[in-house]
């Protein structure tokens, strides 16, 4: 038995952070997006003893339950009961690794989505989230995807308003980024600069494209280390190519910009693209129907 699903990238259109929780984790404030940007995900199982792997395109990437999409076949046959099945995941990569733009994250939501289907297991949206908290923050929203706010770790989600549609530029510098660092560094009550969530909630609501680009703010960006330079100048680039706004996404490194219109859209991606070799040309993905 064999089944494909698509692992959409997500994009942090903005994030806050709260507050640090009693349990060490963060309390968050995000609008995600889904994009079109997306990996294969292939879920083949057969009769056996019970054996997972993994495989993918990408060498560096482990083929043992250290791979999220080992850990959510793990997950998902535990909930279930089922038993008697090898399983064999094998990954398509296109979405960056270490990009913040929640590749394994997404891998491991399509693994959870593939299996619901391939054995019938009927398993509802609330029910996907749940097992996928197990795997990680920001499984949850990749379940559905769309756009949403998310607080909490990221698994309070509340869907909103598809984005307006429009053409999005995405660039990953050749560095990455610690994400323990990151957090670290951030001292709640310190925090001089907080996106406008609720002047962007209006904004999607509104359906207005030009207001929710003016907002977009990542309260990780102060502070990142000093060998993130390229961070600021590819920000930089998307700007001067006229990018309604520009934002690295998560704890980076990739940074993307907003266009509403396709020529100029394209003009940075060509003058990015000849700087750096993960560099994108994509769009809005609007929510994924789990056919519940």
């Amino acid at each position: 038995m064999k089944i494909r699903e698509h692992a959409y990238a997500k994009l942090n259109i903005s994030l806050d952070i709260i507050r640090r929780m009693e349990n060490g984790y963060h309390d968050m404030c995000m609008i995600m997006q889904s994009i079109a940007l997306c990996d294969d995900v292939n879920n083949h199982c057969t009769r056996g003893k019970g054996r997972i792997t993994a495989s993918s395109n990408i060498s560096f990437l482990p083929s043992d339950r250290k791979n999220i999409a080992v850990k959510a076949v793990e997950t998902f046959f535990a909930h279930t009961g089922i038993t008697g099945y090898d399983a064999h995941i094998d990954l398509k990569k296109r979405i960056p690794v270490c990009a913040g733009m929640g590749g394994g994250s997404s891998d491991g939501a399509a693994v959870l989505r593939g299996l619901n289907k391939l054995f019938g297991a009927g398993l509802n949206a609330d029910t996907l989230r749940s097992l996928a908290l197990e795997l990680g923050s920001d499984v949850p929203f990749c379940v559905e995807g769309g756009t949403a706010l998310a607080k909490g770790r990221g698994e309070l989600l509340t869907p909103l308003k598809d984005m307006p549609q429009c053409d999005i530029v995405v660039c990953k510098p050749p560095i990455s980024i610690s994400t323990p660092q990151l957090f670290s560094k951030i001292q709640c009550d310190k925090i001089k600069l907080r996106p406008d969530t609720e002047g962007m909630l209006r904004a999607i609501d509104a359906g207005d494209l030009s207001a929710v680009a003016m907002r977009m703010y990542n309260v990780f960006e102060p502070v990142l280390p000093r060998n993130a330079g390229q961070i600021a100048e590819i920000k930089s680039e998307l700007l001067d190519n006229k990018a309604l706004g520009a934002v690295m996404t998560g704890t980076g490194s990739a940074v993307f910009g907003i266009f509403n219109d396709r020529a100029k859209a394209r003009q940075a991606y060509s003058s990015l693209s000849n700087k750096y070799e993960e560099c994108f040309l994509t769009c809005m993905q609007e929510k994924i129907n789990i056919g519940e």
